[in-house]
């Protein structure tokens, strides 16, 4: 069994002009013309999950403002079905907040996404920080993206060690950290996070770490405590396959990360 963690779609209708603003973002930044492996929407999402053996797929939307929050969420309602679920997601500056999250325990939420790069704020800061608290007392997964974004530029708002503060303030047993816990800055992850209580995913992670130091950081952290992520569409879920087999896990290691973890999380495991 094969599912992805880190995922991403958008409304039809709004796709097109995502992935565009995605792709300049990346070639200001880095001077790359960034490939995307579906067209963004949710169809094209199911297609990919078909050509690369996915079963399934949890859906990680971002509100970049706080206007954008209920029409995200409503629109991450109808995302769920046996082979995809949708995570929610809401702005650090927003005032409501609270209710929010009380709002997506209620209508059966599992999770919710934050990016500190696209919202503009910082990790440790007291707005961050309460909702990790509140939505982690409420049950609610957090899949936070970490360390650099290949199409923002610096400073990085959730560095590894900003996130280490963080878990000394509370329970990280619910946290996924991204990007194997901090997007091109692993020595760091080697440093501040591994070992800790929180969850590494794989997403759009081999390409840019040596197999040395991505196996020594699996190892170190634990098997127990990896997702696989494809960062889909910005990655093949076949290409982030062939990137954990080419570290020569075991199968018991290949089958935590591909699959039984997440069911574990997501309350899937029998």
């Amino acid at each position: 069994m094969l599912i992805d963690f880190h995922t991403h779609l958008f409304p039809d209708a709004v796709a097109p002009k995502a992935l565009a603003s995605l792709k300049a973002g990346v070639l200001r930044q880095e001077g790359l013309e960034a490939q995307a492996y579906t067209d963004g929407t949710r169809s094209g999402l199911e297609r990919s999950m078909e050509e690369n053996g996915v079963d399934l797929s949890v859906v990680l939307p971002i509100a970049t403002k706080p206007s954008q929050t209920p029409s995200i969420n409503r629109f991450a309602g109808t995302v769920q079905s046996e082979q995809m679920l949708s995570f929610y997601s809401l702005h650090p500056a927003q005032e409501d907040w609270e209710a929010v999250l009380e709002d997506i325990v209620r209508q059966g939420g599992l999770g919710i996404k934050l990016h500190p790069e696209f919202q503009y704020a910082y990790i440790d800061s007291p707005e961050m920080v309460r909702i990790l608290k509140k939505a982690t007392e409420l049950g609610l997964l957090v899949v936070l993206h970490t360390g650099a974004d290949i199409g923002m530029p610096p400073p990085v708002h959730c560095t590894p060690q900003r996130l280490a503060g963080v878990l000394d303030q509370l329970d990280g047993s619910k946290i996924v950290a991204a990007h194997l816990g901090g997007f091109r800055m692993w020595d760091e992850v080697e440093r501040w996070l591994v070992g800790r209580e929180l969850y590494l995913d794989t997403a759009y992670v081999a390409d840019f770490i040596s197999r040395e130091q991505y196996l020594r950081i699996i190892r170190a952290h634990g098997s127990q405590k990896i997702l696989f992520g494809s960062d889909s569409p910005w990655e093949r879920p076949q290409d982030t396959l062939r990137g954990l087999e080419a570290l020569g896990l075991t199968p018991e290691e290949m089958n935590d990360i591909t699959s039984g973890n997440a069911l574990r999380l997501l309350g899937m495991a029998e």
